[in-house]
């Protein structure tokens, strides 16, 4: 695989510090049951990392502590790390809002038939990747037979009330583009996936999520393999919007890995550039306050310009 990191860090982005924490977004490992091309976290059936019960304690040790409003969990597929229902529920007892980022052919996985049934039963918000409502354009991304597989699961979701307009379970859908190029207006796109899965599935959902692919881990180095790193790049620069830099996610959230190490974001983790306190190169979830991180200043690299291209990209999908 092709390393990224050197290919980003000569960089003219803005400089830019930190807002209000509002959000703690926490990797409980890169084990998943797909290797999807877009995965800016190479994750993958064969990587064993996985987060400890000790590290999780850390992490809810924070929440209490920082008054965490919301808790947003991520993989891999996150549900496959043991501790991972431990972490809902304490999470939820605290009253902490919970995000799952699911790529829902994990709910089929071997003992996790009652995964749905949890999530429903602890109000977890489900965020789901599915790139495109059709089948073709799933599994050339994601694997023969995921877009089957997520269809089936999302029936399932919607049978407990997710998607509902009745009811409080959000269910959330994201979408990846192709290849290398900016996602699609996220108001228009929104209108045909739910024209499409309503009238062929009868599928309904809470929101869709516009995500710009990063130049890294495995999406990155297909782009360097193809010689369209640099064109890539050009196009993220010059679609660069300044008032999105006020929206971006690394202003209110921290990243945390499998280990307990804190990020300014989650693709700051994956290219192993971690938050700085009070001149130490890096901060442990178990020593970091929320104090710690006010007006801190976020390390920048040019793959920043994927977050403030043209309507922007977050965890939340697009910004503006």
């Amino acid at each position: 695989m092709h390393a990224t990191l050197p290919l980003l860090q000569a960089t003219d982005f803005p400089p830019i510090r930190r807002g209000r924490l509002d959000t703690l977004q926490v990797n409980l490992g890169y084990r998943c049951n797909q290797s999807c091309l877009h995965c800016h976290v190479n994750a993958g059936p064969t990587r064993t990392e996985l987060m400890s019960a000790q590290t999780v304690g850390h992490v809810l040790e924070f929440m209490r502590n920082a008054r965490i409003a919301t808790l947003d969990i991520t993989g891999g597929a996150p549900e496959l790390n043991p501790n991972f229902r431990d972490l809902v529920r304490t999470a939820r007892t605290l009253g902490v809002a919970t995000i799952d980022r699911c790529n829902l052919t994990v709910l089929e996985q071997p003992g996790q038939e009652d995964l749905a049934s949890f999530l429903a039963e602890h109000r977890v918000e489900v965020t789901a990747s599915l790139p495109c409502y059709l089948e073709a354009n799933v599994d050339r991304q994601r694997g023969e037979g995921v877009f089957e597989a997520s269809i089936r699961a999302l029936l399932v979701l919607n049978g407990l009330g997710y998607g509902q307009p009745s009811t409080d379970l959000r269910l959330n859908l994201v979408y990846n583009p192709q290849g290398p190029v900016l996602p699609p207006d996220q108001a228009t796109l929104e209108s045909a996936y739910r024209e499409e899965l309503a009238k062929r599935f009868g599928i309904v959902f809470t929101r869709l999520l516009t995500l710009t692919n990063m130049p890294i881990q495995r999406f990155g180095s297909t782009l360097v393999s193809k010689r369209q790193f640099e064109p890539y790049m050009k196009l993220l620069r010059a679609s660069f919007k300044q008032s999105n830099l006020e929206a971006v996610m690394c202003r209110s959230l921290v990243s945390v890995d499998w280990q307990g190490w804190v990020y300014d974001c989650d693709f700051n983790q994956m290219l192993g550039v971690p938050l700085a306190l009070r001149g130490k190169p890096r901060a442990h979830i178990s020593a970091l306050t929320r104090a710690d991180l006010a007006d801190n200043p976020i390390a920048v690299l040019d793959h920043c310009y994927g977050c403030t291209a043209g309507q922007g990209s977050s965890c939340g999908g697009a910004l503006g």
